[in-house]
Protein backbone atom coordinates (compact mmCIF):
# COMPACT_ATOMS: atom_id res chain seq x y z
CA UNK A 1 0.00 0.00 0.00
CA UNK A 2 1.37 3.38 -0.97
CA UNK A 3 1.37 6.45 1.26
CA UNK A 4 -1.33 7.97 -0.97
CA UNK A 5 -3.54 4.90 -0.46
CA UNK A 6 -3.51 5.49 3.30
CA UNK A 7 -5.45 8.73 2.80
CA UNK A 8 -7.68 7.56 -0.08
CA UNK A 9 -10.44 5.22 1.16
CA UNK A 10 -11.17 3.77 -2.30
CA UNK A 11 -7.49 3.11 -2.98
CA UNK A 12 -7.09 1.61 0.51
CA UNK A 13 -9.94 -0.87 -0.02
CA UNK A 14 -8.66 -1.91 -3.45
CA UNK A 15 -5.11 -2.28 -2.12
CA UNK A 16 -6.31 -4.41 0.81
CA UNK A 17 -8.30 -6.67 -1.51
CA UNK A 18 -5.40 -7.10 -3.95
CA UNK A 19 -3.10 -8.04 -1.06
CA UNK A 20 -5.60 -10.59 0.29
CA UNK A 21 -6.07 -12.17 -3.13
CA UNK A 22 -2.29 -12.35 -3.63
CA UNK A 23 -1.83 -14.17 -0.32
CA UNK A 24 -5.06 -16.20 -0.05
CA UNK A 25 -6.21 -16.68 -3.63
CA UNK A 26 -9.63 -15.69 -5.02
CA UNK A 27 -12.05 -14.37 -2.39
CA UNK A 28 -15.72 -15.37 -2.08
CA UNK A 29 -18.13 -12.66 -3.18
CA UNK A 30 -19.28 -12.31 0.44
CA UNK A 31 -15.76 -11.43 1.57
CA UNK A 32 -15.41 -8.85 -1.20
CA UNK A 33 -18.72 -7.27 -0.14
CA UNK A 34 -17.81 -7.28 3.53
CA UNK A 35 -14.51 -5.54 2.88
CA UNK A 36 -15.99 -2.97 0.48
CA UNK A 37 -18.95 -2.07 2.68
CA UNK A 38 -17.83 -2.51 6.27
CA UNK A 39 -14.08 -1.99 6.56
CA UNK A 40 -13.99 0.20 9.70
CA UNK A 41 -11.48 2.68 8.27
CA UNK A 42 -12.27 2.85 4.57
CA UNK A 43 -15.48 0.89 3.87
CA UNK A 44 -18.44 2.45 2.11
CA UNK A 45 -20.59 2.78 5.25
CA UNK A 46 -17.69 3.97 7.38
CA UNK A 47 -16.70 6.88 5.17
CA UNK A 48 -19.84 8.54 3.82
CA UNK A 49 -23.43 9.63 4.23
CA UNK A 50 -24.90 7.78 1.23
CA UNK A 51 -28.60 8.60 1.53
CA UNK A 52 -30.55 11.33 -0.19
CA UNK A 53 -31.18 13.03 -3.49
CA UNK A 54 -27.60 14.35 -3.68
CA UNK A 55 -25.95 11.10 -2.57
CA UNK A 56 -25.92 7.55 -3.93
CA UNK A 57 -29.47 6.34 -3.29
CA UNK A 58 -32.78 7.32 -1.72
CA UNK A 59 -34.94 5.17 0.54
CA UNK A 60 -38.66 5.18 1.30
CA UNK A 61 -38.45 7.38 4.45
CA UNK A 62 -36.64 10.04 2.41
CA UNK A 63 -39.33 9.89 -0.29
CA UNK A 64 -42.22 10.76 2.03
CA UNK A 65 -42.99 11.36 5.69
CA UNK A 66 -46.05 9.15 5.23
CA UNK A 67 -43.91 6.02 5.23
CA UNK A 68 -42.52 6.52 8.74
CA UNK A 69 -45.78 7.90 10.08
CA UNK A 70 -47.69 4.76 9.16
CA UNK A 71 -44.98 2.54 10.63
CA UNK A 72 -45.09 4.56 13.85
CA UNK A 73 -48.82 3.93 14.16
CA UNK A 74 -48.21 0.27 13.25
CA UNK A 75 -45.71 0.01 16.12
CA UNK A 76 -48.10 1.73 18.52
CA UNK A 77 -50.83 -0.76 17.61
CA UNK A 78 -48.42 -3.66 18.19
CA UNK A 79 -47.53 -2.15 21.59
CA UNK A 80 -51.20 -1.97 22.55
CA UNK A 81 -51.76 -5.55 21.38
CA UNK A 82 -48.80 -6.62 23.56
CA UNK A 83 -50.68 -5.26 26.59
CA UNK A 84 -49.05 -1.80 26.50
CA UNK A 85 -45.91 -2.75 28.49
CA UNK A 86 -44.54 0.03 30.66
CA UNK A 87 -41.22 -0.08 28.80
CA UNK A 88 -40.67 -0.87 25.12
CA UNK A 89 -37.44 -0.94 23.11
CA UNK A 90 -38.05 0.56 19.67
CA UNK A 91 -35.02 -0.40 17.59
CA UNK A 92 -33.92 0.17 14.01
CA UNK A 93 -31.23 -1.68 12.08
CA UNK A 94 -29.35 0.58 9.68
CA UNK A 95 -31.48 3.67 10.39
CA UNK A 96 -29.88 5.93 7.77
CA UNK A 97 -30.46 9.56 8.74
CA UNK A 98 -33.06 8.49 11.34
CA UNK A 99 -35.73 10.15 9.22
CA UNK A 100 -38.02 7.15 9.56
CA UNK A 101 -37.56 6.99 13.32
CA UNK A 102 -38.33 10.70 13.69
CA UNK A 103 -41.50 10.33 11.61
CA UNK A 104 -42.51 7.23 13.59
CA UNK A 105 -42.12 9.03 16.89
CA UNK A 106 -44.07 12.05 15.72
CA UNK A 107 -47.01 9.94 14.57
CA UNK A 108 -46.81 7.59 17.55
CA UNK A 109 -47.46 10.43 19.97
CA UNK A 110 -51.09 10.31 18.84
CA UNK A 111 -51.45 7.06 20.82
CA UNK A 112 -51.63 7.87 24.56
CA UNK A 113 -48.76 6.44 26.59
CA UNK A 114 -46.81 5.03 23.65
CA UNK A 115 -44.01 7.60 23.52
CA UNK A 116 -43.65 7.53 27.31
CA UNK A 117 -42.89 3.81 27.18
CA UNK A 118 -40.17 4.06 24.55
CA UNK A 119 -36.43 3.60 24.63
CA UNK A 120 -34.82 4.05 21.20
CA UNK A 121 -31.92 1.82 20.11
CA UNK A 122 -30.16 2.31 16.77
CA UNK A 123 -27.79 -0.21 15.17
CA UNK A 124 -25.52 1.68 12.77
CA UNK A 125 -22.13 0.86 11.19
CA UNK A 126 -21.39 4.35 9.87
CA UNK A 127 -19.82 6.92 12.18
CA UNK A 128 -20.91 9.66 9.78
CA UNK A 129 -24.52 8.54 9.93
CA UNK A 130 -24.46 8.23 13.73
CA UNK A 131 -23.74 11.94 13.89
CA UNK A 132 -26.64 12.70 11.54
CA UNK A 133 -28.96 10.43 13.53
CA UNK A 134 -28.06 12.18 16.77
CA UNK A 135 -28.92 15.53 15.20
CA UNK A 136 -32.19 14.26 13.75
CA UNK A 137 -33.37 12.82 17.07
CA UNK A 138 -31.92 15.49 19.37
CA UNK A 139 -35.31 16.92 20.31
CA UNK A 140 -37.65 13.92 20.18
CA UNK A 141 -38.01 13.77 23.96
CA UNK A 142 -37.35 10.00 24.07
CA UNK A 143 -34.16 8.28 25.33
CA UNK A 144 -31.94 7.43 22.35
CA UNK A 145 -28.96 5.08 22.36
CA UNK A 146 -26.84 3.07 19.92
CA UNK A 147 -26.07 -0.64 19.91
CA UNK A 148 -23.20 -2.36 18.12
CA UNK A 149 -25.38 -5.17 16.79
CA UNK A 150 -28.80 -6.75 16.89
CA UNK A 151 -27.53 -9.00 19.66
CA UNK A 152 -26.67 -6.03 21.91
CA UNK A 153 -29.98 -4.14 21.63
CA UNK A 154 -31.18 -3.63 25.25
CA UNK A 155 -33.32 -6.39 26.74
CA UNK A 156 -37.06 -6.14 27.20
CA UNK A 157 -40.22 -6.12 25.11
CA UNK A 158 -39.29 -4.75 21.72
CA UNK A 159 -40.26 -3.84 18.20
CA UNK A 160 -37.40 -3.89 15.69
CA UNK A 161 -37.40 -2.37 12.21
CA UNK A 162 -35.10 -3.01 9.28
CA UNK A 163 -35.89 -0.96 6.18
CA UNK A 164 -33.52 -1.84 3.34
CA UNK A 165 -31.23 -3.51 5.85
CA UNK A 166 -31.16 -7.14 4.71
CA UNK A 167 -30.26 -6.29 1.11
CA UNK A 168 -26.84 -4.94 2.13
CA UNK A 169 -25.81 -8.04 4.09
CA UNK A 170 -22.99 -9.81 2.22
CA UNK A 171 -24.09 -12.71 0.03
CA UNK A 172 -22.28 -15.73 -1.28
CA UNK A 173 -22.86 -16.78 -4.88
CA UNK A 174 -22.89 -20.35 -6.12
CA UNK A 175 -22.67 -21.46 -9.76
CA UNK A 176 -23.79 -24.89 -10.99
CA UNK A 177 -20.98 -26.51 -13.00
CA UNK A 178 -21.13 -30.13 -14.23
CA UNK A 179 -23.67 -31.09 -11.60
CA UNK A 180 -21.81 -29.44 -8.72
CA UNK A 181 -22.18 -26.15 -6.91
CA UNK A 182 -19.04 -24.02 -6.93
CA UNK A 183 -18.31 -20.80 -5.04
CA UNK A 184 -18.21 -17.69 -7.17
CA UNK A 185 -15.16 -15.65 -6.20
CA UNK A 186 -13.36 -12.42 -7.00
CA UNK A 187 -9.79 -12.38 -8.27
CA UNK A 188 -7.41 -10.01 -10.07
CA UNK A 189 -8.24 -9.37 -13.71
CA UNK A 190 -5.91 -11.45 -15.91
CA UNK A 191 -5.25 -8.51 -18.25
CA UNK A 192 -4.95 -5.76 -15.63
CA UNK A 193 -4.19 -6.54 -11.99
CA UNK A 194 -5.42 -3.13 -10.90
CA UNK A 195 -8.94 -4.39 -11.70
CA UNK A 196 -11.02 -7.26 -10.35
CA UNK A 197 -12.87 -10.10 -12.08
CA UNK A 198 -15.22 -12.93 -11.18
CA UNK A 199 -13.95 -16.51 -11.25
CA UNK A 200 -15.42 -19.91 -10.40
CA UNK A 201 -13.94 -21.22 -7.16
CA UNK A 202 -14.03 -24.35 -4.99
CA UNK A 203 -16.81 -26.93 -4.82
CA UNK A 204 -19.62 -26.30 -2.33
CA UNK A 205 -21.10 -29.29 -0.49
CA UNK A 206 -24.46 -30.41 -1.86
CA UNK A 207 -25.94 -30.20 1.65
CA UNK A 208 -24.73 -26.64 2.29
CA UNK A 209 -27.51 -25.25 4.52
CA UNK A 210 -27.60 -21.90 2.74
CA UNK A 211 -28.58 -23.22 -0.69
CA UNK A 212 -32.34 -22.61 -1.01
CA UNK A 213 -34.09 -25.97 -0.99
CA UNK A 214 -36.20 -25.08 -4.03
CA UNK A 215 -33.04 -24.40 -6.08
CA UNK A 216 -30.77 -27.30 -5.10
CA UNK A 217 -31.49 -29.21 -8.31
CA UNK A 218 -30.91 -26.24 -10.63
CA UNK A 219 -29.36 -27.03 -14.03
CA UNK A 220 -25.78 -26.33 -15.04
CA UNK A 221 -25.10 -22.62 -15.53
CA UNK A 222 -27.51 -21.52 -12.82
CA UNK A 223 -26.32 -18.95 -10.28
CA UNK A 224 -27.86 -18.92 -6.81
CA UNK A 225 -27.27 -16.44 -3.99
CA UNK A 226 -26.73 -17.73 -0.47
CA UNK A 227 -27.53 -15.42 2.45
CA UNK A 228 -25.70 -16.41 5.67
CA UNK A 229 -26.33 -12.91 7.07
CA UNK A 230 -30.08 -13.56 7.09
CA UNK A 231 -29.49 -16.68 9.15
CA UNK A 232 -27.51 -14.67 11.72
CA UNK A 233 -30.38 -12.17 11.97
CA UNK A 234 -32.91 -14.99 12.44
CA UNK A 235 -30.79 -16.67 15.12
CA UNK A 236 -30.38 -13.39 17.01
CA UNK A 237 -34.12 -12.69 16.88
CA UNK A 238 -34.97 -16.24 17.97
CA UNK A 239 -32.65 -15.88 20.98
CA UNK A 240 -34.11 -12.49 21.90
CA UNK A 241 -37.74 -13.44 21.44
CA UNK A 242 -37.32 -16.63 23.48
CA UNK A 243 -36.90 -14.32 26.49
CA UNK A 244 -38.73 -11.11 25.54
CA UNK A 245 -41.93 -10.56 23.54
CA UNK A 246 -41.68 -8.60 20.33
CA UNK A 247 -41.86 -8.23 16.56
CA UNK A 248 -39.24 -7.52 13.91
CA UNK A 249 -40.50 -5.91 10.71
CA UNK A 250 -38.34 -6.00 7.57
CA UNK A 251 -39.05 -4.08 4.37
CA UNK A 252 -36.81 -4.76 1.41
CA UNK A 253 -36.67 -5.62 -2.25
CA UNK A 254 -36.73 -9.16 -3.59
CA UNK A 255 -38.97 -12.03 -4.70
CA UNK A 256 -41.56 -13.77 -2.54
CA UNK A 257 -40.45 -17.13 -3.99
CA UNK A 258 -36.82 -18.27 -4.29
CA UNK A 259 -35.34 -17.53 -7.72
CA UNK A 260 -31.95 -18.19 -9.32
CA UNK A 261 -29.95 -15.33 -10.80
CA UNK A 262 -27.22 -12.79 -10.15
CA UNK A 263 -28.81 -9.82 -8.34
CA UNK A 264 -25.63 -8.27 -6.95
CA UNK A 265 -25.65 -4.59 -7.91
CA UNK A 266 -23.72 -1.44 -7.14
CA UNK A 267 -25.25 2.04 -6.95
CA UNK A 268 -23.18 5.22 -7.18
CA UNK A 269 -24.84 8.65 -7.55
CA UNK A 270 -28.19 6.94 -8.27
CA UNK A 271 -26.69 5.00 -11.20
CA UNK A 272 -25.90 1.30 -11.52
CA UNK A 273 -22.19 0.62 -11.93
CA UNK A 274 -19.96 -2.45 -12.12
CA UNK A 275 -19.98 -4.10 -8.64
CA UNK A 276 -16.23 -4.76 -8.94
CA UNK A 277 -15.32 -1.21 -9.93
CA UNK A 278 -13.67 0.95 -7.24
CA UNK A 279 -14.82 -1.09 -4.22
CA UNK A 280 -15.79 1.08 -1.27
CA UNK A 281 -17.19 3.89 -3.44
CA UNK A 282 -20.60 2.38 -4.26
CA UNK A 283 -23.40 0.72 -2.33
CA UNK A 284 -23.50 -3.04 -2.90
CA UNK A 285 -26.79 -4.86 -2.47
CA UNK A 286 -28.53 -8.09 -3.49
CA UNK A 287 -32.19 -9.01 -3.52
CA UNK A 288 -33.64 -10.64 -0.42
CA UNK A 289 -34.98 -14.20 -0.73
CA UNK A 290 -38.14 -13.80 1.35
CA UNK A 291 -39.27 -17.41 1.00
CA UNK A 292 -36.00 -18.80 2.39
CA UNK A 293 -35.99 -16.12 5.11
CA UNK A 294 -39.53 -17.05 6.17
CA UNK A 295 -38.81 -20.79 6.24
CA UNK A 296 -35.58 -20.29 8.17
CA UNK A 297 -37.36 -18.12 10.74
CA UNK A 298 -40.15 -20.63 11.17
CA UNK A 299 -37.61 -23.43 11.64
CA UNK A 300 -35.98 -21.33 14.37
CA UNK A 301 -39.27 -21.20 16.28
CA UNK A 302 -40.44 -17.74 15.24
CA UNK A 303 -43.91 -16.89 14.02
CA UNK A 304 -43.79 -15.44 10.52
CA UNK A 305 -46.24 -13.00 8.94
CA UNK A 306 -46.05 -12.16 5.25
CA UNK A 307 -44.34 -11.51 2.98
CA UNK A 308 -46.76 -9.05 1.43
CA UNK A 309 -46.11 -6.48 -1.27
CA UNK A 310 -45.19 -3.04 0.07
CA UNK A 311 -47.93 -1.30 -1.88
CA UNK A 312 -50.68 -3.50 -0.46
CA UNK A 313 -49.23 -3.19 3.04
CA UNK A 314 -49.04 0.60 3.00
CA UNK A 315 -52.49 0.99 1.47
CA UNK A 316 -53.84 -1.38 4.12
CA UNK A 317 -52.38 0.89 6.80
CA UNK A 318 -54.16 3.89 5.25
CA UNK A 319 -51.53 5.58 3.09
CA UNK A 320 -54.07 6.73 0.50
CA UNK A 321 -56.16 8.38 3.21
CA UNK A 322 -53.07 9.97 4.75
CA UNK A 323 -52.02 11.30 1.35
CA UNK A 324 -55.46 12.83 0.85
CA UNK A 325 -55.32 14.52 4.26
CA UNK A 326 -51.84 15.91 3.57
CA UNK A 327 -52.90 17.19 0.17
CA UNK A 328 -55.93 18.92 1.69
CA UNK A 329 -53.72 20.68 4.26
CA UNK A 330 -51.02 21.54 1.71
CA UNK A 331 -52.79 22.31 -1.57
CA UNK A 332 -49.61 23.71 -3.11
CA UNK A 333 -47.98 20.27 -2.70
CA UNK A 334 -50.75 18.08 -4.11
CA UNK A 335 -48.69 17.02 -7.09
CA UNK A 336 -45.66 16.15 -4.98
CA UNK A 337 -47.73 14.12 -2.52
CA UNK A 338 -49.41 12.24 -5.37
CA UNK A 339 -45.99 11.38 -6.84
CA UNK A 340 -44.76 10.19 -3.46
CA UNK A 341 -47.79 7.94 -3.03
CA UNK A 342 -47.29 6.52 -6.51
CA UNK A 343 -43.59 5.84 -5.98
CA UNK A 344 -44.16 3.99 -2.71
CA UNK A 345 -47.22 1.94 -3.70
CA UNK A 346 -47.53 1.58 -7.49
CA UNK A 347 -46.84 -1.74 -9.18
CA UNK A 348 -44.34 -0.14 -11.57
CA UNK A 349 -42.42 1.55 -8.74
CA UNK A 350 -41.72 0.14 -5.24
CA UNK A 351 -45.18 -1.32 -4.63
CA UNK A 352 -44.53 -4.86 -5.91
CA UNK A 353 -40.75 -5.26 -5.93
CA UNK A 354 -40.52 -4.38 -2.23
CA UNK A 355 -41.94 -6.80 0.31
CA UNK A 356 -42.83 -6.64 4.01
CA UNK A 357 -42.34 -9.49 6.49
CA UNK A 358 -42.63 -9.74 10.27
CA UNK A 359 -40.70 -12.23 12.41
CA UNK A 360 -42.33 -12.47 15.82
CA UNK A 361 -42.07 -14.14 19.20
CA UNK A 362 -44.28 -17.25 19.16
CA UNK A 363 -47.86 -16.74 20.27
CA UNK A 364 -47.92 -12.97 19.80
CA UNK A 365 -51.05 -11.26 18.45
CA UNK A 366 -50.80 -10.95 14.67
CA UNK A 367 -49.18 -7.65 13.64
CA UNK A 368 -51.44 -5.29 11.65
CA UNK A 369 -51.59 -5.68 7.88
CA UNK A 370 -49.92 -9.11 7.66
CA UNK A 371 -51.17 -12.68 7.50
CA UNK A 372 -49.59 -15.78 8.99
CA UNK A 373 -47.01 -17.49 6.76
CA UNK A 374 -48.14 -20.99 5.80
CA UNK A 375 -45.80 -21.75 2.90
Amino acid sequence: MTEADEFNPAARIASNLRARIASQGPLPVSVFMMEALFDPMAGYYATRDPIGAGSDFITAPEISQMFGELLGLWAAQCWQDMGAPESLVLAELGPGKATMMADMLRAGRAVPGFADALKISLVEASAALKMVQGQTLARVGVPVGWAKSLETIPAGPGIIFGNEFLDCLPVRQAVRVEGQWRERCVTLHPDDESRFAFVTGPVIAEDDPFIPDALRASPDGALVELRPGDAQVVDALAARFSEHPGHALFIDYGPAVSEPGDTLQAIRAHQKVDPLDAPGTADLTARVDFDTLARRARSAGLDVYGPVEQGAFLKGLGMEQRAAALAASRPDQRGTIARQLHRLTADDEMGVLFKVIALSAPGMPAPPGLTFFTG
